[in-house]
């Protein structure tokens, strides 16, 4: 017997918990709405009401002037018998797990948080009517703020909600959701929504990323296809930002640093064999992290094509925190039980996360940092040998044009070039170690060696003058003083060594060309 008295009820407050309070960033309401337009237009190709995905449009408007955000598809659209059960119904949707983007029912409330009005507007195809629901979102606001009352939700809904219907032609199929009196000034900036989306939304690599044919071909050899849709902000079509190059500084002062030259691809597959993901990423020189000025920066997850997280949810993988940031490059999950949570910032707990996460541990964790040391490595010897023939090159200078100041100078730069010369001879060393590292031509590795070693010289034949022609004159910076004697020569050799001493060697170069400008 059911001895229960107490009637279950829902407070108004989960209203709170799924719309006013459930994103940190408000640009995710744009995410949210985007993968329900994209459902809708799978849907729609499946059904025939679309030719195929080159049809399908996604149309973002911003209007800062009217503080007005729109999102618009021509897919499907909604049956107005069923406008109140979709739209009105919070966590009901029929969508599935294992197959649909968004299958909640909670994202397309998203936007309440952010607007005075969320309004929903639709058509069905052969239906002569729009039906347009409503909510108000400042009257939403005010009833949950009022502590004095505890009203149900479903209570609350149904008083902050309204809906019409109008004509329209039999022939439209579309959803459009419009925030009016947007309260969110990052909503409203189409920089900051296309910068957001450039690396959120399922679109196509920009036409410039000169891998994205080869990402295409090496992805349909495995037999993976990747959503993409055709999603446009304010009339210009939204790509994804990769880049090969890579940038440091902003503006005027913006620079590039590094370079993509090749990808590296993997599977990640459970102890079966079974794939659970694909995913690549560049191998550069890893001259330093990337900076934030590359907005593309880091190993993102992807599922269905939409970012899951941020470009830092992957840290926790690798050995060191700051790894993330020495790559460009996406994993795309493919095994149907990782499903990602409410919030889209990771997936849900099972049994199939726990074996992804080892999976890619493996990945992740140990090849890519040996990747960036490696680079490190042979970036630290390579630039002994560089600054060897550098120094060289100095040393034929003073030696041949601008003169030494005195022999204490001279016997300096000769014991210096010794010193580089040791370290030298072991970067050399070094460099031949780590060469045989190198697995074979298709190891990453053997790119990043390529790359960075332009030294072709061997170590012991780089010498100076004065090692090769002792009976070389050499030439001293009084040289050219022909204005003076021998003996005030001898003055101005004592001078230029004190300017040596005291100033940098930049000003002192400056002010003995000066005085020899003076006496010459």
């Amino acid at each position: 017997m059911d001895n229960r008295t107490i009637q279950t009820k829902i407070g108004k407050d989960v209203i709170d918990s799924i719309t006013l309070s459930m994103y940190e960033d408000p640009r995710i309401v744009y995410r949210e709405y985007i993968q329900n337009s994209a459902d809708q237009i799978d849907i729609a190709v499946e059904n025939g009401i679309l030719e195929d995905y080159e049809n399908g449009i996604i149309e973002i408007l911003i209007d800062k002037n009217n503080r007005s955000v729109s999102i618009e598809d021509n897919a499907t659209g909604i049956e107005s018998s069923k406008v109140e059960n979709v739209l009105k119904n919070i966590a009901q949707s029929s969508k599935k797990r294992d197959k649909n983007k968004g299958f909640r029912g909670i994202g397309r409330l998203g936007g309440i948080a952010y607007c005075d009005k969320l309004v929903f507007e639709t058509s069905f195809k052969g239906e002569k009517v729009k039906s347009i629901l409503t909510w108000d979102s400042l009257k939403l606001k005010q009833i949950i703020n009022d502590r004095s009352k505890n009203e149900e939700a479903t209570e609350v809904i149904d008083l902050v909600t309204n809906v019409d219907i109008v004509d329209e032609n039999e022939n439209a199929h579309y959803f459009k959701v419009t925030l009016r009196g947007v309260n969110n000034e990052s909503l409203l900036s189409v920089e900051d929504v296309r910068e957001y989306l450039s690396m959120v939304a399922p679109v196509q690599y920009q036409r410039h990323f000169i891998f994205k044919d080869l990402i295409y071909e090496q992805l349909k050899n495995e037999n993976i296809t990747i959503d993409e849709y055709n999603i446009f902000i304010n009339n210009d079509k939204l790509e994804k930002v990769y880049t090969t190059s890579i940038y440091e500084g902003i503006g005027h002062e913006k620079k590039k640093i590094d370079q993509i030259t090749e990808l590296k691809f993997f599977p990640v597959r459970d102890i079966q064999g079974d794939l659970l993901a694909y995913g690549w990423y560049g191998i550069s020189n890893f001259e330093k992290q990337i900076p934030p000025v590359n907005i593309a920066r880091g190993i993102r997850l992807r599922k269905g094509n939409i970012q899951i997280g941020t470009n830092d949810t992957l840290i926790k993988f690798f050995k060191e925190q700051r790894g993330n940031n020495y790559f460009f490059g996406e994993i795309f999950i493919l095994d149907k039980e990782l499903i990602p949570n409410a919030r889209r910032d990771y997936f849900v707990e099972n049994e199939s996360l726990k074996k992804f996460e080892i999976e890619l541990t493996k990945v992740i964790k140990e090849p890519l940092h040996k990747l960036y040391y490696f680079a490190s490595n042979v970036r630290s010897a390579s630039k002994k040998i560089e600054q060897l023939n550098s120094f060289k090159d100095e040393f034929e200078k003073k030696s041949n044009q601008i003169g030494f100041s005195n022999k204490e100078e001279k016997e300096k730069y000769v014991e210096k070039f010794e010193q580089l010369k040791e370290k030298a001879i072991q970067g050399e060393k070094e460099l031949k170690r780590l060469q045989e590292r190198i697995g074979n031509e298709l190891d990453p590795k053997n790119k990043i060696f390529e790359n960075i070693v332009v030294v072709d010289t061997v170590v012991d034949n780089i010498k100076i003058e004065s090692e090769e022609n002792k009976d070389k004159k050499v030439k001293y910076s009084t040289d050219d003083l022909s204005k003076l004697k021998r003996d005030e020569r001898k003055l101005m050799s004592k001078v230029f060594g004190v300017i040596d001493i005291v100033l940098t060697p930049d000003l002192a170069e400056n002010l003995k060309e000066k005085i020899k400008t003076e006496f010459r």
